[in-house]
């Protein structure tokens, strides 16, 4: 079991979000904040995953996870409301959030389904975030220092996700999920995730007016498939899931407490 420390963190989310906050990238800032669009709605799904998850164990199961599903349950609130209001500047900017839409009228397809379907998704979305995150842990400089504040708040919320990565995944296996099932629903997450990420960065870029720039797909194709980039890097790692024998826990968590120790000053534990 994972001890998971909730956080609270120590930004200013009342200032006003620049256009091109990310290193001063249209493409990069169109993309981290096709990102945070949809996280309101899916740690709340999330949430609710583990949580049902967690009551249809059995009392000594429960016992072995309390601590931890707290843990996660408020981890995942405090990065929902802090996106909450992160995207509330991002309305003021003219973007449209049309994903949070779209993944709210496939959720309703869920109510009703065995819990285990739900934590199968959960824990296929939690395996990419936790690779996307490790990779933002070792590449920090990309998100440019021109908005602190966000780039805190990023690192902060990747250091989380690789440390909360596996509670989704240990509830699915306790409750005897399959891993026909958790391989079936990786692969409908990542053509979902993948389309739904790629149209909310083109419908930012285009409210952004930078969407037919030569400058503006120069640096997607560079940040996402250069010597350091995002696809580039985090293929194998995503690949590592399909595995039969596969954990979470086998993908190295330093970047992340490494980020966690060196940034104490950043946030406050909760409680403490």
């Amino acid at each position: 079991m994972t001890d998971l420390v909730v956080r609270r963190l120590l930004v200013d989310m009342e200032q006003p979000i620049a256009r091109h906050w990310c290193a001063g990238d249209a493409f990069r800032s169109a993309l981290f904040n096709a990102l945070s669009m949809s996280f309101p709605v899916g740690e709340q799904f999330f949430i609710d995953s583990v949580r049902n998850g967690f009551k249809q164990l059995p009392a000594d199961q429960q016992e072995k996870f309390k601590t931890e599903v707290q843990g996660f349950i408020g981890q995942e609130a405090t990065h929902r409301r802090l996106h909450s209001l992160y995207n509330a500047h991002l309305a003021k900017l003219g973007l449209v959030n049309d994903w949070e839409p779209r993944a709210r009228e496939r959720l309703k397809m869920m109510e009703g389904v065995d819990v285990r379907h739900w934590l199968g998704i959960t824990a296929a979305n939690e395996h990419f975030t936790a690779i996307f995150a490790d990779w933002m842990l070792k590449n920090p400089d990309l998100l440019g220092d021109q908005d602190d504040r966000l780039k805190t708040l990023w690192l902060w919320h990747s250091a989380e996700e690789s440390e909360h990565k596996s509670t989704a995944f240990d509830l699915y296996v306790a409750l005897g999920g399959s891993h026909e099932w958790r391989i079936k629903w990786m692969r409908r997450l990542t053509t979902v995730f993948l389309i739904d990420t790629l149209r909310q960065t083109f419908n930012n870029l285009q409210h952004d007016g930078t969407l037919w720039k030569w400058s503006t797909w120069k640096s997607g194709a560079s940040y996402l498939f250069g010597q350091r980039g995002l696809v580039r890097q985090c293929y194998g790692p995503w690949r590592d899931y399909f595995r039969r024998d596969f954990h979470p826990n086998q993908h190295d968590s330093t970047s992340s407490e490494r980020w966690l120790a060196d940034n104490a000053a950043q946030y406050v534990p909760v409680g403490a």
